[in-house]
């Protein structure tokens, strides 16, 4: 990405003209721009940060500092009504919020001084929509549903038409269901990614794992855990092979297509869409009650729930799940009443027991 080279704002005299006050204008969002691209967010954000700055802007007709709530409502009232879904809404309000954030903090004074206007905040606690994820349980289904869809699923692939990507689409799910990876991470992995050679079980090295606020992706080591190594090794001695010739060459795709690169010959990698597709044909066919709302990332709620449930710590299931932070990983854990009932159960006999102990 080029940013324009600007001048110092504050050495700035009072523009007079209407060029000279849309030239100043530019700045600031050049300026913005370049805060972005210093605190290490990628290049793609920061364009699409800028697009939805303009496209406000564009919306309004008046220079950016002349902005009000009102002028906020009617934008954010605008978006729905195109038809646009809840969470882009939700992303263009947060990126104007940062904005204008921005130009308070670092501009107000300049801004005061050149044009006679007080930046103000037209994204506030009354118009910001809420989050997405507010309010919106992803409870996975229960342990012995997830095992009748897997076993059923499993019991069909030699009887499937096309047993290639079925089997394919098996087996992605299926690390979704037994270590929580991410659909886009899975969909990235290649041959050379199983490192068998590490750790008791083995490991996936996860090179695409979804970074933070632009930041690029985060990579990191996923132990092969709950069955998975048996899986990878079903998988790349039974079925990857019959894919094509490149199942020796590591830079293959782990989860192939069975479209080919015209140039090359070779497999192309499938898509999160055909992962998702395949999937999503399976819950229907074979756990009916739950079609439309098992996704890949229900599936991703449910092996952190499970792993919990079986005794795995918040800590272990953090790393295993690749979160940042704990906090997120609490809210993949649902448990139900009987399991809380018993950890109190529990807590109460370990009580007892030390009271015993001290009486004698």
């Amino acid at each position: 990405m080029v940013v324009t080279v600007v001048r110092s704002l504050g050495s700035a005299r009072r523009p007079r003209t209407a060029q000279e006050l849309e030239d100043f204008e530019q700045e600031l969002i050049d300026q913005f721009a370049l805060a972005l691209a210093g605190s290490g967010v990628s290049d793609d954000v920061v364009a699409s940060d800028r697009s939805v700055v303009f496209q406000f802007l564009k919306f309004v007709g008046r220079p950016v500092w002349t902005v009000e709530t009102a002028d906020a409502d009617r934008f954010l009232v605008a978006q729905r009504k195109r038809g646009l879904a809840r969470s882009t809404v939700y992303q263009k309000a947060v990126r104007l919020a940062v904005f204008f954030d921005f130009l308070i903090a670092r501009y107000q004074g300049d801004i005061h001084a050149l044009t006679g206007y007080v930046v103000t905040q037209p994204i506030d606690e009354f118009n910001r929509p809420a989050s997405t994820d507010r309010g919106m349980l992803r409870i996975p289904p229960a342990e012995d549903e997830v095992d009748a869809l897997f076993a059923a699923w499993r019991d069909s692939l030699p009887e499937t038409r096309k047993f290639l990507p079925a089997a394919r689409d098996y087996f992605a799910a299926s690390l979704w269901r037994r270590i929580g990876l991410r659909i886009s991470e899975s969909a990235m992995l290649d041959i050379r990614d199983w490192r068998p050679d590490l750790g008791e079980h083995g490991k996936l090295h996860v090179r695409f794992g979804k970074g933070s606020k632009g930041h690029g992706p985060k990579t990191r080591l996923v132990s092969a855990i709950n069955s998975v190594d048996a899986l990878v090794e079903w998988w790349l001695t039974d079925v990857r092979h019959q894919f094509g010739d490149d199942w020796a060459d590591p830079d293959a795709p782990l989860l192939p297509s069975e479209r080919r690169d015209r140039s090359t010959g070779r497999c192309l990698r499938a898509g999160p869409n055909a992962l998702r597709a395949g999937f999503s044909d399976a819950v229907a066919l074979w756990l009916p009650s739950w079609a439309g709302r098992l996704t890949p990332h229900v599936l991703r709620h449910f092996c952190a729930s499970s792993l919990y449930a079986r005794g795995m710590d918040l800590k272990a299931i953090q790393e295993l799940l690749g979160h940042e932070w704990l906090s997120t990983t609490t809210r993949y854990i649902h448990v139900h009443d009987e399991h809380v009932e018993r950890a109190w159960a529990a807590a109460n006999d370990r009580v007892a027991a030390r009271l015993h102990g001290e009486e004698e």
